[in-house]
């Protein structure tokens, strides 16, 4: 969420006529739109979660969807990646003929597809776990997976999201050699791109059946103690918010006999049900109390109540007493919760989070005990540390976190908004307290830290030179009235570039880097001196970076 001086007045009210995507004029463009890849917006660009765009600006069309596909065809043959691709999509509206073309190629390729045998929507999570299901124990014919999904992102917009074998985000060393692929073939006017009909490739032999939500959710006991939940009869509400998560929602409650309302089962490309985020856009943001406006409205009626964002890889827990937590208060709750809980994780599993997140979960793992492997923004630093095990679990800032089954194990290398919202009726089970009043406890031992983000405008040009920004650049020896302690222009748990600065004192820190997907960059905070000191943070990182990009 951005500057609340900013607030779009009708933030947090169900959107109108006028908010609403025009759908069949979005598909015909995916279709007829041309984009020109001499402009850089019109390119393939792979930010932190792949590529993402609307058909409406030539950023997400065919062409792009196709020149990506063929290019991953490509990239598999030479890496000798031979096993199935699993394929799935979410609800938005241009993820179904995203989904259509991407199989064409595939098909035309010879890949080994597999579609969700109910023809439905998948969360991202789910695929995650059917790469990794597929290959545990293998050393050949692995799997891998596309995505296509542009996560939370308003309902204009198109994404696609390439998983490797390892199941979790692809790095940069593979979204590199697949983007740049893909922009040579876009050059090339797709000349040496494959396809078939969709017609032959749904008929294919190599296009087949999988039960994403039978699998998914028959596992969901070994990493979520479901047993405790159903013996408290804890009371749950679950909005999907129109997105990929309403089936696995359903057969969740059946299937392990819970106590759980899909509050909202309703899906619709326009997303016309939803309350307008803070700028006035209809935005499936699960961390956004303006986007979980109507699902707040009813915490009362439910011990806990929760959201998925479209792809459900990202999660919301609303409590009667607390309302909609922050991102940050949850996960620092969960780590808290999880390493005094599951005794068969490694004992020298890291606590993973990325430097934006509170330093809330700094303390917390100090207090357990537990090494803190600190990250740049980005899921895919901890994909390594869950599939070996290293890490018992990693979190974002912007609601996204995944950790180990019960028995220590690896359950995701993706984030999974579902077991996150799962957890929190588990500990309710197990504690017999809700998830903000155990964060209410938390601050009463280490203190209550104000944090915020602001996104403020910054061209293409700008967050190129904000990306690149040192430690030797910030010369200052003072940060709102308390000395620096520390310049970080690289990740303290990797050593890896974080794309920009944080910068941190005795008691608050600020971190600056460019927006992946927008124009912006973002300007993360926290104190934990409170709010005037917040301000000040805010105030004198906006002018460092301001004189940054002047420099």
């Amino acid at each position: 969420m951005s500057d609340t001086a900013r607030l779009h007045p009708r933030a947090g009210r169900v959107a109108e006529p006028g908010d609403l995507v025009d759908v069949p004029h979005l598909v015909s463009a995916y279709y007829t739109g041309k984009p020109d890849v001499s402009q850089a917006g019109q390119r393939v660009g792979f930010g932190t979660s792949g590529h993402r765009g609307s058909s409406l600006k030539l950023a997400f069309n065919e062409d792009h969807v196709v020149a990506m596909s063929q290019a991953i065809c490509e990239y598999r043959a030479e890496r000798g990646i031979d096993g199935p691709l699993y394929l799935a999509r979410d609800t938005h509206a241009l993820s179904e003929p995203a989904l259509l073309s991407a199989l064409e190629v595939f098909a035309a390729n010879g890949v080994r597809v597999r579609l969700d045998s109910r023809d439905g929507y998948t969360p991202t999570p789910a695929v995650s776990h059917a790469i990794l299901t597929h290959n545990r124990g293998r050393t050949s014919g692995l799997a891998d997976g596309v995505v296509v999904t542009p996560s939370h992102n308003p309902p204009q917009d198109g994404g696609f999201k390439y998983n490797p074998p390892s199941g979790g985000p692809a790095g940069t060393d593979v979204t590199k050699v697949i983007e740049d692929r893909a922009n040579a073939l876009l050059e090339s006017g797709l000349k040496e791109v494959r396809r078939v009909t969709v017609a032959r490739a749904r008929a294919a032999e190599t296009t087949e059946g999988y039960d994403y939500v039978g699998t998914y959710v028959g596992d969901l006991p070994n990493v979520v103690d479901l047993d405790a939940i159903r013996a408290a009869g804890v009371r749950i509400g679950a909005d999907p918010l129109g997105g990929a998560s309403v089936a696995y929602w359903d057969e969740i409650a059946s299937r392990h006999g819970l106590d759980l309302t899909v509050v909202n089962p309703r899906v619709d490309p326009t997303w016309r049900f939803m309350t307008l985020d803070w700028d006035g856009k209809i935005r499936m943001d699960c961390s956004s109390p303006y986007a979980m406006a109507s699902l707040i409205e009813q915490r009362s009626a439910y011990q806990v109540a929760t959201g998925n964002d479209a792809d459900a890889d990202r999660h919301g827990i609303v409590t009667p007493d607390g309302g909609l937590m922050n991102p940050n208060h949850y996960l620092a709750v969960a780590i808290d919760y999880l390493y005094r809980n599951r005794p068969d994780w490694a004992a020298d599993a890291a606590v993973g989070k990325t430097l934006v997140s509170s330093s809330m979960i700094d303390r917390v793992a100090a207090d357990l005990g537990r090494r803190l492997m600190e990250v740049p923004v980005g899921f895919k630093w901890f994909v390594d540390g869950l599939v070996g095990g290293s890490v018992g679990f990693g979190g974002e800032e912007s609601a996204g976190a995944s950790f180990l089954r019960r028995d220590g194990s690896v359950w995701t290398t993706d984030k999974d908004g579902i077991i996150l919202c799962l957890l929190a009726s588990e500990i309710i089970a197990v504690t017999g307290k809700s998830p903000s009043e155990r964060y209410a406890e938390l601050t009463e031992r280490f203190g209550a830290p104000a944090y915020a983000r602001i996104d403020a405008p910054a061209s293409r040009e700008e967050k190129a030179v904000l990306a690149k920004l040192s430690a030797e650049q910030v010369t200052a020896s003072e940060l709102a009235g308390d000395p620096i302690t520390a310049v970080l222009s690289k990740a303290p748990g990797n050593d890896a570039a974080i794309g920009g600065v944080k910068i941190v004192t005795e008691s608050g820190w600020l971190a600056a880097r460019p927006s992946g997907t927008e124009d912006v960059y973002k300007l993360y905070a926290e104190s934990f001196k409170g709010q005037d000191h917040l301000a000040q943070l805010q105030k004198e990182g906006q002018a460092l970076v301001s004189s940054a990009l002047k420099s």
